[in-house]
């Protein structure tokens, strides 16, 4: 059998989606990390952080929601960011059951540097800005088609 592209196959591993999400999140996550490591972030804590950078404070199911994460893989990044000083989480004196997190200083003050990391990113994928614009659009359009139908 050939290296090529077999499309008779539809089991063919170059032909699935899957496939292709999968090598492609890793390959990008890992150009994260040279960008994140002098920042003392791991690429989910990076997303924790552009969340709160962007809306804080948030209780922590807002948090959860934006994220797309469940609270219980939330819960630990949380708990480490709060550990090396970039967050607080409080309970909300409105709601005790709800927690707030909200950025403390060196957080707010850790953005300056993470503005670096985008423009780190596209040069290091060497892609035109607009591929990688549309390929955001495709994969946000694959994010939705692949959630669960409301019953």
């Amino acid at each position: 059998m050939s290296d090529a592209a077999d499309t008779t196959n539809p089991l063919a591993l170059e032909q699935q989606v899957c496939f292709a999400l999968s090598v492609a999140a890793r390959s990008v996550v890992a150009a994260y990390r040279p960008l994140l490591e002098p920042m003392g972030l791991t690429h989910p804590q990076y997303l924790v952080m552009l969340a709160l950078w962007q809306h804080s404070p948030l209780s922590v199911r807002r948090l959860s929601e934006l994220l797309q994460l469940d609270p219980g893989t939330l819960s630990p990044l949380l708990k480490r960011l709060e550990a090396i000083g970039y967050l607080r989480r409080e309970r909300n004196r409105a709601d005790e059951r709800s927690l707030a997190v909200t950025l403390t200083d060196a957080g707010r003050e850790l953005r300056r540097q993470a503005e670096q990391v985008p423009p780190a990113v596209v040069q290091r994928l060497g892609m035109p800005i607009e591929e990688l614009q549309s390929l955001h659009t495709a994969l946000t359009r694959v994010i939705a088609a692949a959630q669960p139908s409301p019953a």
